[in-house]
């Protein structure tokens, strides 16, 4: 089986993430959205909620299973015998870190492949930032993320 994974933070998990996703279930008999646990960053939503954002808005896939990991992307693969790690790209400013970070998983693991997808053009501008930050000022996120988590983002904001 042909499996890759596509790692993220996923804070929250945008129509831009599920175009991904969406596009890499066509390559790959198998593809897990594995949400990273970063000590070094501060979500706005725990792991579990995220996982299950994802899950929401993907029951349509198949062939895509979410999972979350707390530990180098190189040995999750290893763990789920993926051979690849396909990472969106929304603009070349994108590319020297993804760049770097495939080189390292490579070192890490050398059975292991970066594929690049450029992402659709309607959500080149598009990331989790920039949807927080909307959200954040009560501005209507509606155009970035899928109807059946809208709500609850806003919720998030609210509280």
């Amino acid at each position: 089986m042909n499996i890759a994974i596509c790692p993220g933070t996923f804070d929250p998990v945008t129509k831009g993430h599920v175009d991904i996703f969406e596009r890499s279930c066509k390559i790959f008999d198998k593809v897990i959205a594995v949400v990273m646990v970063n000590p070094a960053k501060t979500p706005i939503f725990s792991t579990e909620e995220r996982v299950e954002l994802i899950k929401k808005v993907t029951a349509h896939i198949p062939n895509l299973e979410v999972d979350s990991y707390y530990g180098l992307v190189a040995d999750y693969a290893r763990i789920k015998d993926a051979k690849t790690i396909i990472k969106g790209l929304r603009a070349v400013s994108d590319f020297e870190y993804e760049f770097q970070q495939a080189l390292t998983n490579k070192k890490l693991n050398g059975d292991l492949e970066t594929m690049f997808m450029i992402t659709n053009q309607d959500y080149m501008y598009l990331s989790s930032t920039i949807v927080r930050q909307i959200a954040g000022f009560g501005g209507d996120i509606t155009e970035f993320v899928h109807p059946y988590i809208k709500d609850e983002i806003m919720e998030r904001f609210t509280k």
